[in-house]
């Protein structure tokens, strides 16, 4: 029996587990918290694959400098000596060109056009969860502040994807959450959402119920080189393997740079919480300008929002809740902002190129899967399945072939 382990037990590291699984190996998978404990938890589960996009834009040349200096705003970098976050912020705005939107966006969509169906895969193969059509309600308080947004559909649309967007005449219908302020209003198709954690932890439960060995609650100290590749967890337990894929979201340097992973990954921190709503809002709304990506999620609304540029393993940081409840208290009626549940902070792995690191590392039989940014989750299922295809038969699909993890 060929053997792997997959290290990080988010969407990315089980969905690999999962295909691994289906060409035959016995897998055990190893995360020192479990499943869905980083990213793949709070986010807004949105699989929007005609958002799957770069996010270094010209347009941060122009917000970017207001992240510097209001610890408010959506995009936020704190001004720290930390040569690391600047070495990576510089190389980051070094892509905020149009020039390098086109190579990325090019890079991406041909992950973007298959994302979809390797959900649907994975429901019909037993993972006991769902996903729902959209639309999906855009709104912007004026119609100038849509220009950016059409702007990057049009880019989607361009580069080979289908992104059905119209504008609404009557919005109350589809999003009753949306205040008088919000008067311009569109409709995204094409699209679908789900609640991220249960996903994830139902997708957890097929992996084990296939007979994978789940080995959690104890950190990897090291990954040792070989024939057989091995790690060693910080409760002196070694486990080796034919195979080893790292998907450790924002935290894959520590662990891969050592086998020529030299990319860096930044945590791009997120943060979201759960409200009540007078009506039931049954769709998904993006307040782009603020922005504010909101989603049903088990019969309340969650708002998520904001990207900052800290360490992975800092705190919460209060501050940015409230950034966010002073924009929804504007934007949103209807909605019981004091009445906050599950305020969680994620660290979405950014790259500088916006383009995924995945596949084989300079070491023998050593893998990485990260660096998704703010598409871990729609891109998951996809990175696994052809992850699995590369680990198994050498190969490497052209959908990730801009993703070489050695670039």
């Amino acid at each position: 029996m060929r053997t792997a382990i997959v290290v990080g037990a988010g969407i990315v590291g089980l969905s690999t587990a999962w295909h691994l699984q289906e060409r035959g190996y016995e897998v055990t998978v190893v995360d020192g918290k479990g499943v869905a404990a980083g990213s793949s938890w709070g986010n807004a589960g949105w699989l929007t694959p005609g958002k799957a996009i770069p996010l270094a834009h010209p347009s941060l040349w122009l917000s970017g400098p207001q992240g510097l200096l209001d610890p408010d705003a959506a995009l936020h970098v704190p001004l720290r000596f930390d040569l690391n976050l600047w070495s990576f912020f510089a190389r980051f705005m070094a892509h905020a060109n149009n020039r390098s939107w086109d190579k990325t966006m090019a890079g991406l969509t041909p992950i973007d056009k298959i994302a979809l169906e390797h959900f649907d895969e994975m429901v019909d193969g037993g993972v006991d969860s769902w996903t729902r059509e959209g639309p999906f309600v855009i709104g912007f308080e004026e119609e100038k502040q849509a220009v950016g947004f059409k702007h990057e559909i049009a880019g989607v649309v361009r580069h080979g994807q289908e992104v059905p967007f119209e504008r609404l005449s009557d919005p109350s219908e589809l999003a009753p959450v949306l205040s008088e302020r919000v008067k311009s209003v569109y409709r995204l198709d094409g699209q679908r959402f789900l609640e991220p954690g249960p996903f994830t932890h139902a997708l957890g439960d097929a992996v084990a119920a296939r007979g994978a060995k789940m080995k959690f609650g104890h950190n990897v100290s090291a990954v040792l080189q070989g024939r057989q590749p091995a790690v060693l967890l910080k409760n002196g337990e070694q486990l080796r393997a034919d195979k080893l894929v790292l998907a450790t979201g924002a935290w894959l340097p520590k662990l891969a740079r050592q086998f020529g992973v030299r990319t860096r990954v930044q945590a791009g921190r997120g943060y979201s919480f759960s409200v009540a709503t007078e009506k039931p809002q049954n769709y998904p709304v993006y307040l782009p300008h603020a922005r504010l990506a909101c989603t049903p999620y088990q019969g309340r609304f969650r708002i998520a929002g904001t990207m900052e540029f800290r360490r992975p393993d800092e705190p919460l940081q209060p501050r940015r809740i409230q950034a966010i409840v002073k924009q929804a208290s504007q934007l949103f009626t209807g909605v019981d902002l004091s009445d906050r549940k599950d305020e969680w902070v994620g660290s979405r792995p950014v790259t500088p190129d916006g383009l995924p690191l995945v596949g084989a590392t300079r070491a023998e039989n050593i893998f990485v899967a990260g660096g998704h940014g703010m598409w871990g989750f729609v891109l998951g299922p996809a990175t696994g399945k052809l992850l699995a295809e590369k680990i198994d038969t050498g190969r490497t699909n052209p959908a990730i072939a801009p993703f070489d993890p050695l670039r």
